[in-house]
């Protein structure tokens, strides 16, 4: 009798098994690896993006450009996350990452073809990363991050594939000034450097890219409260930072007050104002030139504020706060009462409230020792200054983690090709032995792919190029020959000073050969699964009626 065939799975759900799902992982990568492939190297193309509300993004920053494409495949988001990571964890190498991840999974199809097993290409190819990090261990050298010059050469070669290299060394100075201002020295060697939280990147639209600068201090985009009474420029001010509101506190929810008499509504506003007087007092003790607050600061507050001669600013942003009390050295105080002399920053060295445009911009700048720091960007259009503001984190980027692990490598496709020779080096000598010789060899292939797409997108002879760079990697062992990004030539990265930071460089090795390992490892994908309602037992799905009880209050307020 035959056995009717069981299905576990529902009708309408897609499944994809064995080779099939891997073939479909390798494709994926092959197709997200080609978008941004032209976007790789000083003559990279631009891409321009249509976002879903119409804007455009004009850019060939790998990260920015896969942020905005919306994929369906699972294999080619989780490769689209791999640039994510890399910006966040280094902030530069994310075309590089795609690249090479496309091409570490193209290199494994072969091997599937010959029914090689994922998990023997894959310790192949973990093997192969262990070595390769090694050998760049081996090439990299020390750099001392107090030598300016050398540091403006390493940030410049990093963003010299980017849209701002044509405005010189411009970028790579803001970088550099900012990651240095912002530095904090724990000794014992260790630093930190928080970029995302320190280092605010200002973008005024108008003006020429050359007014952009780090200020030595903040800016942010307010104005004090009474402008015609509060003095608007503080030589040496004497600054106060709070978190809480100056206006008298409301209850809670809805208070009611129940008054018999028309003099207890006196008393009742007489006390607000008692209470608002005597905080001002207490603030006004201190003497501060400039109050800024987070919170509210009602109307009376800011009348008294003005008698004792303090401008104030209400309603800033938490991060804004903290960077000024980083850069001035106050100390942001959560109740008027717990107010001491220390808490009083004098590290500024002016604040003053400029109109740029028609905007009003705050000031605080000229400190002794900022730990914070804002860099102001200047340009023709919203579209440059986004491209700049992407082009600058990189450059910050870098520069932070050449400050954090000084050590470099040289750039323009050297390291990848010597990693490339020293393991078909090792695999010749038998250090690699069975099965897992084939996919170790393959990664030193797949390095490959960085020096062929800098030749291809420079318009060289790509195969002519290729071969001779092998041949100068095999005729001498510590061999630095790179292609130069702009002419498509052979040339010594040492003397054309292309560098890239060592972190950069093995972050992109591993990277890419741990997400090929990953997707490697998947034979099955499973898809169109339905979301579950979550429904109570004895609950029906029939909608409900609102009764004014299960009201969801967000909902409630008009549109």
């Amino acid at each position: 009798m035959m056995q009717a065939p069981v299905t576990v799975l529902q009708a309408n759900t897609k499944r994809d098994t064995g080779k099939k799902a891997q073939y479909g992982n390798i494709m994926a990568g092959k197709a997200v690896a080609d978008i941004v492939r032209t976007t790789l190297g000083p003559r990279a193309m631009l891409k321009m993006l249509l976002d879903a509300n119409g804007g455009i993004v004009l850019t060939n920053d790998g990260n920015a450009i896969l942020r905005e494409i919306d994929v369906s495949h699972p294999a080619a988001k989780s490769i689209i996350e791999l640039s994510r990571t890399q910006d966040e964890e280094v902030g530069d190498g994310t075309t590089s990452v795609i690249i090479l991840a496309g091409e570490m999974l193209a290199s494994a199809e072969p091997f599937l073809e010959r029914n090689l097993h994922p998990t023997t290409i894959i310790r192949g190819y973990v093997r192969a990363l262990e070595d390769a990090v090694r050998i760049v261990d081996d090439i990299s050298f020390p750099i001392d991050t107090n030598n300016r010059q050398q540091m403006l050469n390493i940030v410049n070669s990093c963003i010299g594939t980017k849209f701002t290299m044509r405005f010189g060394s411009l970028i790579a100075e803001l970088a550099l000034d900012a990651v240095q201002t912002i530095t904090v020295d724990h000794g014992e060697g260790r630093r930190e450097i928080d970029i995302k939280k320190y280092a605010k990147v200002e973008k005024i639209p108008g003006g020429a890219i050359e007014d952009s600068r780090v200020l030595r201090g903040v800016m942010f985009e307010k104005d004090v409260v009474v402008p015609a009474r509060m003095r608007r420029k503080v030589h040496n001010p004497r600054i106060l930072l709070l978190d809480c509101p100056l206006e008298y506190k409301k209850g809670e929810n809805q208070t009611n007050v129940e008054l018999m008499r028309e003099e207890d509504w006196a008393a009742l506003l007489k006390m607000e104002e008692e209470w608002i007087q005597k905080t001002c007092e207490q603030i006004a003790s201190f003497k501060p030139d400039l109050v800024i607050t987070e919170k509210g600061l009602s109307d009376l507050a800011a009348h008294y504020l003005v008698k004792a001669g303090i401008s104030a600013i209400r309603r800033l942003r938490k991060t804004d706060n903290n960077r000024i009390a980083r850069a001035c050295g106050a100390t942001i105080v959560s109740r008027p009462d717990e107010i001491r002399e220390s808490d009083i920053g004098t590290g500024a060295g002016l604040f003053e409230v400029r109109k740029i445009g028609d905007e009003f911009y705050t000031f605080i700048v000229d400190c002794k020792e900022p730990k914070a720091c804002s860099i102001v960007l200047r340009g023709a259009s919203k579209d440059v200054l986004n491209e700049v503001e992407r082009n600058l984190h990189d450059a910050m980027g870098v520069a932070r983690n050449v400050c954090i692990d000084p050590r470099l490598v040289p750039g323009g496709g050297a390291v990848e090709m010597a990693v490339s020779r020293g393991l078909s080096e090792r695999a010749n000598s038998g250090a690699v032995e069975g099965v897992e010789q084939g996919p170790y060899r393959a990664v030193g292939q797949a390095l490959e792919v960085i020096p062929r797409t800098l030749a291809q997108n420079c318009g060289a002879n790509v195969i002519r190029t290729l071969t001779k760079l092998r041949a100068k990697h095999a005729e001498e062992p510590d061999c630095t020959f790179g292609i130069d990004g702009n002419s498509g030539q052979i040339v010594d990265m040492k003397e054309l000073g292309v560098w890239e930071p060592y972190q950069v460089k093995v972050q992109t090795v591993k990277t890419s050969v741990e997400a090929a390992t990953l997707l490697l490892r998947i034979d099955d994908i499973v898809s169109g699964l339905k979301k579950r309602d979550k429904l109570a037992p004895g609950q029906s799905s029939k909608p409900q009626m609102d009764d004014g009880e299960n009201v969801d209050s967000e909902r409630m307020l008009a549109e």
